[in-house]
Order: structure tokens, then sequence, then C-alpha cells
């Protein structure tokens, strides 16, 4: 049976997805090393209030502020018994929003890795990784979300894990990894390749793409090089708003709406219909993305030339032009 994702893709073409959480948050009090999850509780009107940014300036899809809410990264504040109830309370916080909004708004159920390394680079093995998920997923479904969406991956065994662990609930998933490094996941998957984690698992996600990374040239750089693995999953695009400066003691993205408009026509033309911001996105670039989406008659696929042209230059080199790179291990938070 079609869930609200796919029919609201089918019935608009390119949807829009929201913008930052954490750097918006920190715009209203949250602080460096604060995890926004403990606003839920703490705090639950300033998250509502950006839902309501978003959705007021265009958003299609909100995500819930979710992405550390899984029992490892809850640890590091004291808070892994809370794991169910996290989710619950930033599922109903979107959901909310979104039955308010007197249009359709999707609900994505924000899923951030573990923040731990599997087997055999670390200690978490791929069962605790799947349980993990499939207990935060389980929240986030009781609490109202539409799809579970499975962002920021580096690894191919976490991405797999966490959409096993949506299967396992009964929900339509979204993938997306960060490909930071050299064009590739800091785990050193290609973005032609990424699909492939979940090669097997029926049903496939909704979409499957690339969010985070280095700044909005270099995610269209991505988009060019991104398989979905099925015609049934739409391309998903979610990028950093230019890239960050360290200015008067606080983080300043350096993108413009104008950049990230252009960056919402090329993804267009680059096959995205799925497209949204990430790191430094805030309300106002979100509806600067908005009206180009609305007013855009899709061209053909732009070059790389292209690219910089409209939006700067890329940071990183394509992953097909960086030639093989060695995978690098480390953790990572996003949703910034």
């Amino acid at each position: 049976m079609p869930h609200s994702l796919t029919q609201l893709l089918d019935a608009k073409g390119v949807l829009l997805a929201d913008g930052a959480t954490g750097t918006n948050l920190f715009e209203v009090g949250l602080e460096a090393g604060e995890a926004p999850e403990m606003w839920l509780e703490s705090h639950p009107d300033r998250i509502t209030a950006l839902h309501q940014a978003f959705v007021d300036n265009g958003a299609d899809i909100i995500l819930s502020c979710s992405f550390g809410a899984n029992r490892h990264r809850l640890k590091l504040h004291q808070a892994e018994d809370r794991t169910h109830a996290l989710n619950r309370i930033a599922a109903e916080l979107a959901r909310a929003v979104a039955d308010a909004a007197g249009r359709p708004v999707v609900v994505g159920g924000s899923v951030g890795p573990t923040g731990e390394l599997l087997q055999p680079l670390g200690a978490l093995s791929y069962a605790e990784a799947v349980e993990a998920f499939r207990e935060q997923i389980a929240g986030l479904k009781d609490g109202g979300v539409d799809v579970v969406w499975i962002e920021t991956m580096s690894a191919a065994e976490e991405v797999r894990a966490a959409a096993e662990a949506a299967l396992a609930c009964d929900m339509p998933y979204v993938v997306t990894g960060s490909f930071d490094s050299a064009g590739r996941t800091m785990m050193g998957i290609h973005p032609c390749d990424f699909h492939k984690a979940v090669d097997g698992l029926s049903p496939r996600p909704v979409a499957v793409g690339a969010n985070c990374g280095v700044g909005a040239s270099d995610m269209l750089a991505t988009a060019l090089e991104l398989e979905t693995g099925s015609p049934d999953s739409a391309l998903v695009v979610k990028a950093n708003c230019g890239i960050p400066r360290f200015v008067d003691g606080g983080t300043v993205y350096s993108g413009t709406p104008e950049q990230m408009a252009d960056y919402a026509r090329l993804a267009i033309d680059a096959g995205a219909r799925i497209i949204g911001g990430c790191c430094g996105t805030s309300p106002h670039h979100l509806g600067a993305m908005r009206h180009a989406i609305d007013t855009h008659v899709r061209r053909q696929r732009p070059s790389i030339a292209e690219i910089v042209e409209a939006v700067g230059p890329l940071v990183n080199k394509a992953a097909s032009a960086a030639g093989e790179t060695a995978p690098r291990t480390g953790r990572r938070r996003s949703r910034d």
C-alpha cells in the first residue's frame, strides 16, 4: 500500500525537505556539546518552532529531532534508558506541526549513526547495531513518523543494520550517506556503490542519496555519481549551506539564499526528486529553495564546470576523479 512519501512524490514530482537542526538551535541557545535531543524534554517549544519555521517556508518533509537518539549516543548524556521515550516525543512534536500545516507534510524519523565502530574495527556487533536502531525506530513509529530517515552514514554495514531495523518495525525508509572524503564516505564507499548496502532487502528504500558533506557544489558533484539501485527509489540530496567559518566565537556557513536556490535548480537538473539542506541551512535559505523548485523547468544534467560557475568551487574532487583512497575510520555527528 502506498504511504505518504511515495504519494506526495507522485503528486508533486519534486519535494523540498527541511534544513539544519543543530545550527538553527544554536541560534536560540543550544550550547556546544549539548545534545539537541535533550531539548525534547527541556525546550520542546523551541524544537516545535523550528519545525514550524521550515513548514512556513515551504518544506514538504520535516525530520524529527532524533538524529543522535540511539542508546549508544544517549549514553553520553546518561539518557540511554529514555531512548524509546525521547524518540516518541521527537516524532510527536514533528507530527503535530505537520498535521496542522493545512497541506500534506511528511514526517521523517531521523536516524543517525550509532557513534560506534562495528566489528571488526570496533566493539559493536552487527546484531547489537540492529537492536539499537530497532529500539530507536520503535519509538519514532509510536510517535507517528511516516518514514524512517537513515542519514549521514559512512559504513555499509551500519546502513544495512538501520535498514533491517526499519523493516523489522514494518516501516518504509530512506538512506543517505555523507560523501566528504575525496568524494567518498569516510569508510571509502563510492556514491555509485552506496545503494548496494541494502541489496537483497525488501522492500527497497523509498529514496537513496546524500546529506551533509562539504557544501552544495560537492553535493551536486556527488549527485551526478549517485545511483539509487532501483527506478522505484528516488534520488535525495541535502547539502550543507556552504562552508563553515569560525567568526566571533561562532560557526557561520558561507552559503547565501541565492546560492542555495541555484543548488536546488541544479539538483533537479541532476535528477534529484527530494532536495533539502543540512548543516547551516536556515528557514530563510529554505524559502529561497522553495521558490526555485516551484519555478524551475528541468534542464539537461549539469557539468562540473556549470556547477562551479553557479554555486562555487568544489572542496574535494569528485569520487570518480579522486582515484582510489584508503578508507578512514572515525565518528561524526551531523544534522547540524
